[in-house]
């Protein structure tokens, strides 16, 4: 339960800090990347959302091989000066933090309710699809608009496409996994023009082509965990805003770009009487709220980088968040929440008491320091080691067992402890045994 609790925290801990600095980075890039063309700016959004969901979780593997990945200068190769300090208790080593058991318990209650609240409206939303799909009128096309479908499905190589209208959609939008369906605004399907409805159904087949519906559903449900963060929900707005641009570009090929930029303004003055929200998880062809950019981007001068430059450009941000991402993993934090760790690792006996560290650290006679491996130096391994101890009523160290840590520096620890002495502990005038925690933090000099 403490090793689940201490994953919650972790991980709730470092997307606080690591998602606003991957956006950041991810906003750069992808500024930068505008010459290059929309569907590197998509690129870029898209690995900045599943680098939020994923690098928060770094943290809960044992080990720093985060250092040694991201380590360029070569130090990995050398052995660099580290130190020893050691806390008797829980500590607050390089990359933890200590707060009271009560509040790191309610932070961890609290981020799970969330998530699950998160994680209800995910599953409901499917419901709403499901419901929409069942409740929509299949649509019977003829005369020159079952021709443009035809052609439409002929251009993308789409076959088994059914399009139907519905009255709980406001603008086309497509959905289905292996049965895809095009729906239509039962209201407005009446009133577009040819040209407007070739617009539309153009724009719906390049979703079906990328299969945007079944990406948008893994990126949603893979973003369960950190829906939480405001900031979240921009990545997910500009992976739509660049979608959309990509789609538009597909689809703008079938007619022209002034031509297919004319029909999309047609079609917002006409779809915007109906309700203003998005279908939950349906793809749609006016999904992003940047209407002004779409039209800029496809009336606009195509300026976009090729050859080297294009190359030089690309390789400039994907070092920037190499560098990014090497930061991040560098800083990780993790959680132990101590109340309760140490009771459930070494078994109390009846004539046991449990101490405060800080009295306990005052009984300290002999302190050995532990010394830094040579190996885990080499390898650029730091963190703490929580050790369970058992002092016995001549202040002797009796028992010593590990509670987390990486494993190239427990032996270090459990050597270097095992050899301390305390002053016996009394209780009413008798010496009885404690039970408390020792932290021996390694720290590497940067």
């Amino acid at each position: 339960m403490n090793t689940f609790k201490s994953w919650v925290l972790s991980y709730l801990l470092n997307s606080l800090w690591q998602i606003p600095l991957l956006c950041a980075a991810g906003w750069i890039s992808a500024r930068t990347l505008r010459r290059v063309g929309v569907a590197a700016e998509h690129g870029v959004w898209v690995t900045v959302l599943l680098l939020q969901v994923l690098l928060p979780a770094c943290s809960l593997f044992p080990g720093d091989w985060s250092k040694i990945l991201f380590d360029w200068n070569g130090s990995a190769l050398r052995s660099p000066a580290g130190e020893v300090s050691v806390v008797i208790g829980m500590g607050t080593g390089a990359g933890a933090l200590q707060l009271p058991p009560a509040i790191l318990a309610a932070i961890a209650f609290t981020y799970c309710v969330i998530t699950a609240f998160f994680t209800v409206r995910f599953l409901l939303r499917c419901r709403s699809l499901s419901l929409i799909r069942r409740e929509a009128s299949s649509l019977v096309l003829a005369g020159e608009a079952a021709l443009e479908w035809t052609r439409c499905a002929g251009r993308y190589r789409m076959t088994g496409v059914s399009i139907g209208t519905s009255s709980r959609v406001f603008g086309p939008v497509t959905l289905g996994f292996t049965n895809k369906l095009v729906l239509l605004p039962a209201e407005v399907f009446s009133h577009l023009a040819l040209s407007d409805f070739r617009t539309a159904i153009a724009h719906e087949f390049a979703h079906l082509k990328r299969n945007d519906f079944v990406k948008n559903l893994a990126y949603e449900l893979l973003s369960l965990p950190v829906s939480y963060h405001p900031l979240f929900r921009f990545t997910l707005e500009r992976i739509m805003e660049s979608r959309e641009m990509i789609c538009d570009r597909i689809a703008a090929q079938t007619t022209g770009r002034n031509e297919y930029a004319r029909s999309l303004l047609r079609l917002a003055c006409l779809l915007s009487k109906g309700m203003p929200m998005r279908t939950p998880h349906a793809i749609g062809i006016f999904d992003a709220n940047t209407f002004e950019r779409r039209l800029m981007e496809l009336t606009g001068k195509q300026q976009n980088l090729i050859g080297v430059r294009r190359l030089a450009l690309v390789a400039l941000c994907g070092a920037f968040g190499l560098a990014t991402c090497g930061s991040v993993l560098a800083f990780s934090m993790h959680i132990d929440p101590s109340t309760g760790v140490s009771d459930s690792a070494v078994p109390r006996t009846p004539g046991q008491v449990n101490v405060s560290p800080k009295v306990m650290e005052a009984q300290v006679l002999k302190k050995v320091p532990p010394v830094y491996p040579i190996e885990a130096k080499k390898a650029r391994i730091q963190g703490k080691v929580v050790l369970a101890a058992i002092i016995g009523k001549d202040g002797s160290v009796e028992n010593l067992k590990v509670i987390s840590g990486p494993k190239e520096l427990q032996k270090s620890s459990l050597d270097a402890v095992q050899r301390w002495a305390y002053k016996p502990f009394l209780l009413k005038g008798a010496p009885v045994e404690v039970k408390t925690t020792i932290t021996v933090v390694y720290t590497l000099q940067r």
